[in-house]
């Protein structure tokens, strides 16, 4: 009996990691969420953008030496300066073109802002510490992490205020108004401009608050733009029009990969955890590919 306490203790561990790690999977995906619904485009400067949110936090701080709630009021602002120039020099310019030259023009954005993210703030790994609780939280003999509990916290709210904000608000209107016929939105009056600036603003939030954490969890270094290419699988898995699918997509992917590399993968070599998120995407493109959550779109010609 203590033997199978032990064993069903050790796999809620195993399965709460995974489920607070996906997470943090969803914090990242959020902000593709969002922009994919304004402009119906994949925006793959996300991740570097959560990376230069991130860095332009902790230089603030460090070059500055102001408190944490100021440097980050400073990021957002940041942020919000992206935004407006992506918009002015890049988005403004390709109106009404197809999906796929909105989409390169994202991965250019993506190369200048890495490379403009090391220039201004140096390359080097740094340390990110503003408080948020790490390290071994027990309940009923359960290790949880403190930092991906806390993350948990984070997304619940975010994800509850996007879909009041989508559901609830004119821009939110608006914006879905966008994301479905952009020469339908202009002819009613709504500004392409402003609406691409607001939503890249709240991706650039999201972005910030993604990288904060796991800045907090592994250092904010270049290497982070990577994590956010987990973020596709969970978009792939969970709709790429969804915020609740980008937070259930992210929990099936955390657990899962968690689950594979410890109960699979001693079987075939381990990393499952690698590419686990991968395979199971791939799964999700053969038999349903608009995601849990996504539309179902039908063309006629």
């Amino acid at each position: 009996m203590q033997d199978f306490l032990g064993e069903f203790y050790f796999f809620l561990e195993v399965l709460i990691s995974g489920l607070l790690t996906g997470t943090l999977y969803s914090l990242i995906a959020l902000g593709f969420v969002l922009i994919f619904k304004a402009s119906g485009v994949f925006n793959f400067a996300q991740g570097a953008m959560m990376l230069f949110a991130a860095l332009s936090f902790v230089g603030i701080q460090e070059k500055l030496g102001v408190p944490w709630p100021v440097a980050f009021v400073l990021a957002v602002l940041i942020m919000v300066i992206l935004a407006y120039l992506v918009d002015k020099l890049v988005l403004g310019k390709l109106v009404n073109q197809e999906p796929i030259i909105l989409f390169m023009a994202t991965i250019g954005i993506t190369f200048f802002i890495d490379g403009f993210g090391q220039t201004v703030w140096g390359s080097d790994i740094k340390v990110l510490d503003i408080g948020i609780p790490t390290g071994p939280l027990f309940i009923f003999d359960i290790l949880i992490d403190k930092l991906e509990l806390f993350a948990g916290a984070v997304a619940a709210i975010m994800v509850a205020g996007l879909a009041i904000f989508f559901s609830k608000t004119k821009v939110g209107r608006a914006l879905r108004a966008v994301a479905d016929d952009h020469q339908a939105a202009l002819s009613v009056g709504i500004s392409l401009h402003h609406i691409w600036i607001i939503v890249w603003s709240v991706a650039g939030l999201v972005g910030l608050i993604a990288g904060i954490m796991w800045g907090t969890k592994l250092g904010v270094q270049f290497s982070l733009s990577l994590v956010a290419l987990k973020a596709l699988p969970v978009l792939i898995l969970g709709g790429f029009t969804s915020i609740p699918g980008a937070i259930v997509g992210g929990l099936i992917i955390g657990a899962g990969e968690k689950l594979a590399e410890i109960y699979i993968g001693p079987f075939i070599g381990g990393a499952i955890e690698n590419w686990f998120a991968y395979m199971l995407a791939m799964v999700f493109l053969l038999f349903r590919p608009q995601g849990l959550f996504g539309e179902k779109i039908i063309e006629r010609v």
